[in-house]
């Protein structure tokens, strides 16, 4: 009995180790994200040929992200996850380089090519959340998984407050210095990451398991994967749109970018609670209400264009899209063998940004052709589908727990 406990001790010591380190390296790598995030539709604006192109290379991004998933994922179950952590933060290091010298020239395309490489490093920084869960035991994982997440509140403050300290320091290339910097940040991620104490690769892991199709059939894992989907999609519509739409409404930069900073605060601040009220209320209750948060947040955009307006709907949205993202996440956790994991995982996150990628391309079009509230009334179809779509994967789920007999 003795030895039962000091293994589950270990284990639990490895696990909170692990959570630590994964969290550090989610701030690190959520800073390097915001940085595009804040900086991609400004310089795409400078640099594009025309208007709706503005967006762009925040769209490259996200296609990049969403390209990198299954590879990620397949590296992950072949050479364990710390390989997969190496080549995505040696990733991140090259998009600096890159986005600088496309700066530096005048490239757009160049631009592109930065922020698509850039998509790979946020894949990778993706399945920190799923890595912190591998050694937890059962009880700790909706604790682990969200305060892996917790760690992008530093990111939060990190990320544009980089931008807005370097910005301006190699005029008249602004940005340029700011992308030389994230590369340093990817390394020290890199450094982080080595410390961690993943599992390895075993042979029962490579094809052992269901299969993804009967996986994918599971009425829960369809409303996890479309509360997912929905949570990040509409969150990369207006948080996308929303720095431009600042600079159009006469807004400053600095503006613009204080905004990203609350709405990045807003996106992982509450994982410090999101897992514990995951155990109390259950998952979908957690997505359900995210969802109804990104609603009062594209109303909030729809009633003004002060910088007021803008701040509160982008807090709003931050905080919806924690509840609804990290509650979907804990969902799919809950739905897969040990086996399984980097499959599901991997497919899930396919999924959710290759969906993501749609409104990426879209927000620059929707903002340049009709404008900031157009970008808000479109939040409102995805968000009614996604809770009619929790509440009937409830009933069914309590109809299989309590079957009508015949009469």
């Amino acid at each position: 009995m003795g030895q039962i406990e000091t293994v589950v001790d270990d284990q639990n010591l490895t696990a909170r180790r692990n959570v630590r380190l994964l969290a550090a390296a989610q701030a690190l790598a959520g800073a390097n994200s915001t940085v595009i995030i804040t900086t991609g539709a400004i310089v795409g604006s400078v640099l594009a040929p025309r208007a709706g192109l503005a967006t762009l290379p925040v769209s490259f991004f996200v296609v990049g992200t969403a390209l990198a998933t299954l590879p990620a994922g397949w590296i992950a179950r072949h050479y364990g996850r710390n390989s997969v952590f190496t080549l995505g933060t040696g990733c991140g290091a090259i998009v600096g380089l890159v986005a600088a010298l496309a700066i530096y020239l005048g490239s757009f395309p160049l631009f592109c090519v930065a922020t698509f490489i850039g998509g790979f490093y946020q894949a990778v920084a993706q399945t920190f959340r799923f890595a912190a869960t591998d050694t937890a035991i059962i009880s700790f994982r909706p604790k682990a998984l969200s305060w892996v997440m917790a760690g992008g509140v530093f990111a939060g403050v990190l990320g544009p407050q980089m931008v807005n300290l370097t910005m301006n320091m190699w005029l008249p290339y602004m940005f340029m210095v700011s992308f030389l910097v994230q590369s340093v940040v990817a390394l020290v991620a890199m450094a982080v990451l080595a410390g961690t104490h993943l599992p390895k690769p075993s042979a029962k892991s490579h094809a052992g398991g269901r299969s993804l199709s009967e996986i994918s059939r599971q009425p829960k894992f369809i409303a996890a994967v479309l509360s997912g989907t929905i949570s990040y999609a509409l969150m990369n519509l207006m948080m996308t749109s929303a720095p431009l739409a600042m600079k159009m409404c006469g807004l400053s930069i600095e503006s613009a970018n204080w905004g990203i900073q609350w709405h990045v605060v807003g996106m992982y601040l509450p994982s410090f609670w999101t897992g514990g009220f995951i155990k109390r209320f259950g998952a979908p209750a957690i997505v359900t209400t995210g969802m109804m948060l990104m609603a009062c947040a594209a109303f909030v955009g729809l009633s003004g264009i002060t910088e007021f307006h803008f701040w509160t709907a982008l807090i709003l949205l931050g905080v919806g899209w924690n509840f609804g993202f990290v509650g979907a996440s804990a969902m799919v956790v809950e739905l897969h063998r040990p086996e399984e994991s980097s499959r599901v995982q991997s497919f899930n996150d396919f999924l959710v940004f290759g969906s993501m990628a749609l409104t990426s391309f879209s927000s620059g079009q929707i903002l340049a052709n009709f404008g900031w509230s157009y970008v808000n009334y479109v939040a409102f179809p995805p968000i009614i589908f996604a809770i009619g779509t929790l509440l009937l994967t409830g009933a069914f789920r309590k109809r299989l727990a309590h079957p009508i007999t015949a009469a």
